[in-house]
């Protein structure tokens, strides 16, 4: 197939019928500049614990790298755009906050469920190989999908998009039909530094730029061992992820709560999870409750490690009975981070402040 544009019509139509809000196309040697930038954060070690990161990072650099046969990329965008303010939560004591999109089914399932159907589509109407990614693969989906025209890449280092601003989950099909490309996004963040304002724990060293190892969503979902102490007190009450230099952005207010994917709407146990209860979690009690969340794969030590700082920050004395038996837990990790919040709970209260809590 040679640049047959009413195809790509037909797709990005397929596509919205299959639950995608956003499509875009681009050629496989699009991004020259992605690989240069990766190798450049990775040197710095702003990856932290992701050794997965380094570890395919030559495969990661270029679609072609990874599949030299790839000609065409299709990117896709599901969104997930929000109900309500993912900002409601904060300082309420008692409360874990979780991430917008942890809230509902898992994204891997849903994403790569449309991307296999779509698939399944293209080659039987156009034929050809291709290969289906989302997330666990080593893509660039955020450099492709700006290239596609799909959004561009914020000073957050998200994608953010026109229409959907920057609640979208990102896939992506390689394929070896040479398909028409779309014009690619253009930067419009202007001089809004929102985002690098709203970050609790100072995780942007400068636009356009993220050392995950101040990052909350990567200190509560992929560091495995204890969270450092100067950091700590950043997190507030968030046990997973963390919306803020994304839910402050001005571009989410075109985005439309109708355009989101219903498998995404929020399950109300995950909405405002009281601390008491994940911090009383044991193994079987945390799958029970995460099933078909994608926030099962942190596992019950680092939950309820999280859980155990929220409770630390939150200034709620109730809690300490809570507390108290995971002094003696099996993790470390989780015995550390329950006696620092004993710590917080327990000390006595300066001039000033007895009785705010």
């Amino acid at each position: 197939m040679n640049n047959y544009k009413p195809f790509s019509d037909r797709l990005k139509a397929k596509a919205a019928e299959l639950g995608f809000a956003a499509c875009g196309i681009t050629t496989a040697d699009a991004t020259p500049q992605a690989g240069a930038r990766l190798q450049a954060w990775l040197a710095d070690g702003a990856h932290g614990e992701m050794i997965w990161m380094e570890a395919r990072s030559a495969e990661r650099a270029a679609p072609r790298a990874l599949w030299p046969e790839v000609r065409s990329v299709i990117a896709l965008g599901m969104s997930y755009a929000p109900g309500i303010d993912p900002l409601a939560l904060a300082g309420i004591g008692g409360r874990g906050r979780v991430s917008v999109y942890a809230q509902g089914s898992d994204y891997h399932d849903v994403v790569k469920r449309a991307l296999k159907a779509l698939a399944r589509w293209i080659v039987a109407e156009a034929g050809g190989d291709l290969k289906v990614f989302v997330d666990t693969a080593p893509v660039m989906e955020k450099p492709l999908a700006e290239a596609a025209g799909i959004g561009w890449q914020g000073k957050h280092t998200n994608v953010v998009s026109r229409d959907h601003g920057s609640w979208l989950f990102l896939g992506a099909i390689y394929t070896t039909l040479d398909l028409a490309p779309d014009t690619p996004g253009v930067d419009r963040c202007g001089s809004c530094d929102a985002c690098q304002r709203a970050c609790p724990t100072n995780a942007f060293p400068a636009p356009y730029r993220l050392d995950a190892r101040r990052c909350i969503s990567y200190l509560t979902i992929e560091h495995k061992g204890p969270i450092p102490i100067d950091l700590r007190e950043g997190i507030g009450n968030r046990v997973y992820g963390c919306d803020d230099c994304l839910a402050v952005c001005p571009w989410n207010k075109f985005a439309a709560t109708a355009a989101a994917n219903r498998a995404f709407l929020p399950r109300a146990e995950l909405v405002a999870p009281a601390l008491g209860d994940l911090l009383a979690l044991d193994d079987a009690g945390f799958r029970a409750v995460f099933a078909g969340s994608p926030i099962k794969r942190i596992g019950r030590d680092r939950m309820v490690r999280n859980a155990a700082i929220a409770a630390g920050n939150s200034g709620d004395r109730d809690l300490v009975d809570r507390l108290r038996p995971l002094a003696c837990d099996p993790c470390e990790t989780v015995r550390e981070a329950a006696a620092w919040a004993l710590d917080r709970l327990l000390a006595p209260a300066a001039p000033g402040e007895r009785g705010d809590a």
